[in-house]
């Protein structure tokens, strides 16, 4: 323990500093909330503090030169958004169905601007709950596979989810040199 005069304040008395880290929570009660969805009959988790809204397909219009799996930017109440459909940033093949819609995102790109972006799912089924002892560490799928945008993997009533971050799948767009701006 160090004695110390706090901040901005030379006529306060000195006061014990703490050498020690903070008091933090044990990682078994650390709780994240994921938005889960579904893409070919499988489930993802998304951070709910990414999420901005869920909204049904609308009309999205079409940029030219965009990779496949950007569709192209829609009109969000008077704010344009670039569009990726997941199935296909995942190489999936392509489908509609009747439960599609639009998760719109907010991400940190690259270049540490704050943007929005719509993410075409198959359906969205809940939001969970899950503390830290309940995501096991994404495997070792070998050397040449890249995982670094998987959070983890989480079992939901019997169920695999994967966890995504999010940031790190829509930046892969940056770093492959097929960088995109709208």
């Amino acid at each position: 323990m160090d004695w110390a005069i706090p901040p901005n304040r030379p006529d306060a008395f000195p006061v014990r500093m703490s050498t020690h880290s903070p008091i933090t929570r044990a990682p078994s009660q650390v709780t994240d909330k994921y938005l889960t969805i579904t893409l070919d009959n499988e489930s993802y988790g998304i951070a709910v503090m990414k999420v901005r809204e869920i909204i049904r397909m609308q009309k999205i219009t079409p940029v030219p030169r965009m990779p496949e799996h950007v569709k192209g930017v829609l009109n969000l109440r008077g704010r344009v958004i670039p569009v990726v459909d997941l199935r296909l940033k995942f190489g999936l093949r392509a489908a509609s169905s009747d439960t599609a819609c639009i998760v719109v995102v907010q991400v940190k790109l690259p270049a540490m601007q704050s943007a929005q972006m719509g993410l075409i799912v198959d359906g969205v089924e809940e939001v969970v709950s899950l503390s830290s002892s309940e995501i096991e560490p994404v495997p070792d799928f070998g050397s040449n596979i890249d995982t670094t945008c998987l959070i983890g993997l989480a079992k939901v009533k019997g169920q695999v989810k994967t966890l995504l971050d999010i940031e790190r799948v829509l930046a892969m767009e940056m770093e492959d040199g097929q960088a995109w701006r709208i």
